[in-house]
């Protein structure tokens, strides 16, 4: 459902509507026509296309002077096709995990210092939880999110942890860096992790990393159940194949499993 205009901010979209001028036919345009064609001054569309270029958003040729779709929004572009791809390939193993559990099981993807779900496969044992396809999660105190953090480089896993505002959901979260960081040494060390009713009382997750070729991690998996049904022994037996399948499809990235992995 739209949202009210009201609530538009002006300047980002006249930079979208500009985006949106260019085409197959049309993918050279100068500031006049752009103007002209949006109903805006000369001005006020030279600015935003000198941001926008300034972002890599667009490109000018010098010859002409006129701008075209810079390389920005290509590889914003392959962001979106890499999370399609990911989520076809995913698709098959999330479904034999969840015929094999009757458990819901997620897939996430790495967005930024967050996590977004790209795909959910409920069970026929599957109880009612907040999660859903597009909804971002926290990167501390998920069990994908933890999954995807601890294998990622070292760099960006501090510029992560230190810009981190905690917020305490159950008696069982996260809130302290410290915490978070030996949280982060055993996921490493088992290849797993678990959500112990860390962001909502009565779920219970055990998530794997999915690895790119360059052993990063791009996303996660997920099998996610109520504690009642969650115990020791099957979460145990849950991590088992989980870790496989998130090989697997690691795998279909060009991910090379190691002897000491």
């Amino acid at each position: 459902m739209p949202k009210s205009k009201s609530n538009l901010i002006q300047s980002v979209d006249r930079a979208l509507r500009i985006l949106e001028c260019f085409s197959r036919k049309e993918s050279e345009l100068g500031v006049t026509e752009i103007a002209n064609r949006l109903d805006l001054h000369k001005s006020t569309t030279f600015g935003i296309l000198n941001t926008l270029e300034n972002r890599g958003y667009l490109c000018q040729n010098p010859e002409n002077g006129k701008y075209k779709l810079g390389l920005k929004l290509f590889e914003l572009g392959k962001l979106v096709e890499y999370g399609m791809d990911l989520r076809t390939s995913s698709l098959p193993y999330l479904k034999k995990l969840v015929d094999k559990y009757g458990e819901t099981a997620h897939l996430a993807m790495r967005d930024g210092d967050q996590v977004i779900y790209i795909d959910k496969v409920e069970g026929e044992k599957a109880i009612k939880m907040s999660s859903q396809v597009g909804k971002r999660a926290y990167i501390y105190c998920t069990g994908v999110g933890k999954a995807v953090l601890a294998f990622m480089p070292e760099d960006n896993i501090k510029d992560i942890v230190k810009n981190i505002k905690f917020h305490k959901f159950t008696l069982n979260t996260i809130t302290d860096l410290n915490e978070l960081k030996l949280e982060l040494e055993k996921v490493r060390k088992k290849r797993y992790c678990i959500d112990n009713e860390e962001i909502e009382v009565g779920l219970k997750c055990v998530a794997a990393p999915i690895m790119n070729y360059k052993n990063v991690s791009v996303g996660s998996i997920s099998i996610s159940g109520p504690t009642s049904r969650m115990n020791d022994e099957r979460v145990d037996l849950i991590s088992k194949d989980i870790k496989y399948v998130a090989v697997k499809i690691s795998e279909t990235l060009g991910y090379k499993m190691h002897c000491n992995n």
